[in-house]
């Protein structure tokens, strides 16, 4: 299966907070940190949330 490289570019402060959770649960926790998560739809489905905080690429 396909998977993603979720990479944080901005920062969560000043954000809402459903947006602060949601890039602790793709496991991002500063700018610049990456994790590689399946491409599943619960994970495009956060990526969603927060698509101006993170850039994400196929791998």
């Amino acid at each position: 299966m396909a998977q993603l490289k979720i990479t944080q570019v901005k920062s969560g402060i000043g954000r809402k907070q459903n947006q602060r959770e949601t890039l602790r649960s793709l496991g991002l926790k500063r700018i610049h940190d990456s994790v590689v998560q399946e491409d599943r739809p619960e994970i495009r489905g956060m990526v969603a949330t927060v698509p101006h905080l993170v850039t994400v690429e196929e791998i």
